[in-house]
């Protein structure tokens, strides 16, 4: 393909894209293809000769669609969406045609710029106080993983990338078990290792840590020679939300001269509207928090964004500066490869800034508080209809609940009740476990979901429920 023939092309795709948008609707929302079915259809070898365009996309539309899981589907309630609204995909086109490597200031000065804006304009918009400087990082789980090693640099007195963790004592870091699997990911990448990942119990109906106990921890763990090292505090945790009472937990932390990272990737888009806001109430106090505009805000996947008290740490602890790296002649730059794991990196803040333009504080926050409140009369019509049972309350827009019908095992009934609700193909939502039990999870938060959307959730998932043998 030449560029000569990329203007037809780009049109006939946008054209695409659009109808794709507009019709996804009448799509079933998970994909109904076995394993294996989609490899199969690949040719096993690459070709020798230039394949047509036309060609191409015939293939695209016979294998890869059928393949697909539509995450932009209006009833896709699983998983916490990926969204993609229209002005940030025409920005994300618009990046793929300019394909910058943004690591330096000098390789991408409008990007490293822009970045510096759009990290401000989320900062503001969040209510968070000045003192915070920011970074898009890719996703949240890359974000947790620098809080990590910072906090691991800062409680050893940064030796740990010189003299690695066997010369120095053992270290401890501490989260509920609510927080994603990225935390300890995060513990096993840093060398911390998982033995050294304390749980803290939690209590009371935002299912969050427990303060008292983290105390105890903490104080064990001093008494048998370990150096605490941090806290992962948890906002909108993702199987049923669950929120650690920032505000103290952060007084235990700073008591003891612990680093706190604060992953709030889902909820923290809510924190636009104020009203939302107490449930991360002393969050200013944190030293490192991230949430993703990619999931609730409608920007496209990925961009994660990192706030941080004191940037200078992370720096410290990531930064590598060969010579080829330098830019010299240029004075108070910033280089934002210093401030993640990666050196590359892709011009995310142009998508921030097409989005938060074309829609608006206002319109955005208007969508956040229809998806909560339509999540909030479903709530209320199963909480009220016979045979089910809420297990947990809304959080924002998620909350949890189970079928029950006499002589049938809990868990078998609901498992089976979701397997039939995503085979149907109207709605998709996904399990998780609550002190053990199977539930199902619903939360809503696709950009054009509407709320007939939500409305025919709970007629699939009464319907389907009644039909079990």
């Amino acid at each position: 393909m030449e560029w000569k023939d990329f203007g037809d092309w780009g049109g006939r795709i946008s054209e695409w894209a659009e109808d794709y948008h507009l019709s996804v609707g009448d799509r079933p929302v998970r994909s109904r293809v076995k394993p294996g079915e989609v490899l199969a259809s690949l040719p096993a070898v690459p070709p020798e000769q230039s394949e047509d365009m036309e060609k191409i996309f015939e293939d695209f539309e016979t294998i890869v669609m059928p393949g697909i899981t539509h995450w932009q589907h209006p009833r896709f309630f699983a998983y916490f969406n990926s969204n993609a609204a229209p002005a940030s995909v025409l920005a994300e086109f618009l990046t793929a045609a300019l394909s910058p490597q943004c690591m330096l200031w000098q390789t991408s000065p409008a990007a490293t710029e822009m970045e510096t804006c759009m990290m401000g304009w989320l900062r503001q918009s969040l209510g968070l106080p000045d003192g915070f400087s920011g970074v898009i990082q890719d996703s949240a789980s890359s974000a947790t993983l620098a809080a990590v090693l910072t906090m691991r640099e800062r409680a050893l007195e940064w030796t740990g990338n010189t003299v690695g963790l066997a010369r120095n004592p053992q270290l401890r870091v501490y989260c509920s078990s609510e927080v994603h699997t990225s935390v300890d990911r995060a513990i096993w990448v840093s060398g911390i290792g998982s033995d050294n990942l304390v749980r803290v119990p939690i209590s009371g109906a935002w299912r969050g840590m427990d303060p008292d106990k983290l105390e105890a921890l903490i104080e064990a763990d001093l008494a048998a020679g370990h150096v605490p090292a941090g806290v992962i505090l948890c906002v909108g945790g993702t199987g049923t939300g669950a929120t650690d009472p920032i505000d103290v937990c952060i007084a235990v932390a700073e008591k003891y001269g612990l680093f706190v990272h604060v992953d709030a990737a889902w909820s923290g888009s809510a924190m636009i509207c104020p009203e939302y806001r107490h449930y991360w109430e002393g969050v200013e106090r944190a030293d490192s928090i991230v949430f993703n505009p990619h999931k609730w805000l409608g920007v496209q996947f990925d961009c994660s964004a990192h706030f941080l008290k004191s940037p200078d740490d992370l720096v410290r602890t990531l930064a590598i500066q060969p010579e080829y790296l330098k830019t010299h002649g240029a004075d108070g730059i910033i280089n934002y490869s210093e401030w993640s794991v990666p050196l590359g990196r892709r011009f995310r803040a142009l998508k921030i800034w097409f989005v938060l333009r074309a829609y608006g504080l206002e319109g955005l926050r208007e969508r956040l508080r229809n998806h909560i409140n339509w999540s909030g009369a479903l709530h209320d019509r199963i909480s009220s209809t016979e045979g089910f049972e809420i297990v947990t309350p809304p959080m924002w827009s998620l909350f949890t609940f189970r079928y029950l019908r006499d002589g049938v095992e809990p868990d078998v009934l609901n498992q089976r009740l979701i397997n039939a609700i995503n085979d149907d193909g109207r709605i998709y939502l996904t399990q998780t476990r609550v002190d053990g039990d199977l539930v199902i999870r619903f939360q809503a938060g696709q950009f054009e979901t509407t709320e007939e959307d939500v409305k025919m959730a709970y007629d699939a998932i009464v319907e389907l429920a009644e039909a079990l043998e």
